[in-house]
């Protein structure tokens, strides 16, 4: 019987069966995809075969996991040197992000947009908290949505506080499995309530001593959308370690970038300190925007190392 996980809490799993019923399975003993070494076997996304263990309880066994289309996944917070699989099957990516309490720096959003790169998903960045926002944090987001957008992504301003900006974010999510990120505390959960009254998620506030978000969600978790797509909620994250990355192949996931890759004087251009390379002189030009590419350089110093 087909089913799609929808839930993930380590050792047990709520799936969806093809004809809209919900059971809760575990794997069948140990269960490894070839290829892949993750702590998650297993995640929210995926299409897996069940055998029904008891049907009136709705419990079952998963026996095997169908071919995904993408995943997007992440350093293992646990575990440095195996990396945790976020979701698999997505259509398309939502970062939620906040110009203060907390704030969210250019590189966490930029590492995030890479591991979506890599995957082939695209990504959206939505600033939240607009309402809190001064003459300081605007002026930020003006600078990032001229730098991000002229580079192909959306990146939107709202106030869920306030419900402004939240229906245009919907519009975007119809029809489509979306993947929800970001720190702790930027107000996805507040997001998803918007989106969805009924599910009255916790939400919590920042912690005032840290200024840092306090968890809310402890596994990821999909929702169906009224109006048709899924969207998945992730736990906040503090840090997003990229893996499966090698310098070499770092600027190929910087759009800005990756049209100007076979111009350099060498194929094997690192775009640090070689001559001829046409990065330094698309930087120097003014076509590639110079936040960025400090972004890059600083990335591309700790490929290999913990990220944050």
């Amino acid at each position: 019987m087909k089913a799609k996980v929808y839930k993930s809490t380590g050792s047990w799993y709520i799936v969806k069966t093809e004809t809209g019923e919900f059971w809760n399975a575990r794997l069948k003993g140990v269960f490894k995809i070839e290829g892949i070494s993750s702590t998650n076997p297993i995640a929210v996304g995926d299409d897996v075969e069940i055998d029904s263990e008891n049907e009136l309880e709705k419990s079952a066994t998963i026996i095997d996991i169908h071919d995904r289309n993408n995943y997007i996944n992440r350093q293992s917070p646990s575990h440095k040197m195996q990396h945790h699989i976020i979701a698999a099957n997505v259509d398309q990516s939502l970062l939620v992000a906040t110009l203060k309490e907390p704030r969210t720096s250019q590189g966490f959003i930029d590492r995030f947009l890479i591991a979506c790169e890599s995957y082939h998903v695209s990504a959206i960045i939505v600033l939240n908290k607009a309402d809190l926002y001064k003459k300081k944090e605007l002026d930020k987001f003006e600078q990032w949505k001229e730098m991000y957008e002229s580079i192909g992504y959306k990146i939107v301003l709202i106030s869920v506080k306030e419900n402004n900006g939240v229906e245009e974010i919907k519009s975007a999510l119809k029809n489509k499995i979306t993947l929800l990120s970001g720190h702790s505390g930027v107000g996805k959960s507040s997001f998803i309530n918007a989106v969805l009254p009924e599910l009255s998620l916790k939400t919590h506030g920042v912690s005032g001593w840290s200024g840092k978000g306090i968890h809310t969600t402890t596994f990821a978790e999909m929702f169906d959308l009224p109006e048709g797509g899924q969207i998945i909620d992730t736990p906040g994250m503090r840090e997003f370690g990229l893996v499966d990355i090698s310098k070499q192949e770092l600027s190929h996931y910087f759009p800005e970038m990756r049209s100007r890759i076979n111009d350099c004087q060498f194929n094997n251009c690192l775009h640090f300190n070689e001559p001829g390379c046409a990065i330094k002189k698309a930087v120097n030009d003014g076509l590639i925007h110079i936040d960025r590419y400090v972004s890059y350089c600083s990335i591309l110093d700790s490929v290999g190392e913990k990220n944050y």
